[in-house]
């Protein structure tokens, strides 16, 4: 008798590019080990779920956000994210020092999780509240509810929230 796949279940609610990283980076590598893995998409992160991603990135609200620049880390004060023009630069440094690093795309990790079947559930809720049809949508992914989410939860190892 085998025993069953340990589980792992990621509420995803956050849908700029350096919020994307963590719920897909987390569920493609628990994925290869082995772990039936389900991301739960509601609020904001349904964006991610989005056929065409436009993702960006802010400085407001993350005092903690470093950039390497020059050979030192550069802090972004609050204050210069109010400025305009701010998220197009801090998005633009972000992707080129992804680019840089070699670090995959959203979208190669977004596939790198159908293809290694981690389970991906659009919440019907949040597609209803922010007018979204299943064709803005990639393919492949289910439309539920909390509840089903919840059942998901109470049969998971592992529970994240990002």
């Amino acid at each position: 008798m085998s025993t069953p796949n340990k589980k792992m279940s990621i509420i995803v609610t956050k849908g700029t590019l350096d919020w994307a990283y963590p719920p897909f980076i987390l569920a493609t590598t628990a994925a290869s080990m082995g772990l039936d893995v389900t991301l739960f998409f509601t609020f904001y992160g349904l964006g991610l779920l989005k056929k065409n991603l436009d993702l960006k990135i802010t400085t407001l609200g993350n005092a903690a956000m470093e950039m390497p620049m020059m050979g030192m880390h550069m802090v972004m004060p609050n204050l210069v994210g109010a400025l305009p023009g701010m998220d197009a630069m801090a998005t633009t440094m972000m992707k080129n020092l992804i680019k840089k690093k070699g670090v995959a795309s959203i979208p190669e990790l977004r596939d790198l999780a159908i293809e290694a079947e981690v389970r991906m559930i659009a919440c019907q809720m949040t597609l209803d509240l922010f007018e979204y049809s299943a064709c803005d949508l990639i393919d492949g992914i289910e439309f539920a509810g909390a509840a089903t989410y919840i059942e998901v939860a109470a049969q998971s190892d592992i529970n994240l929230y990002i």
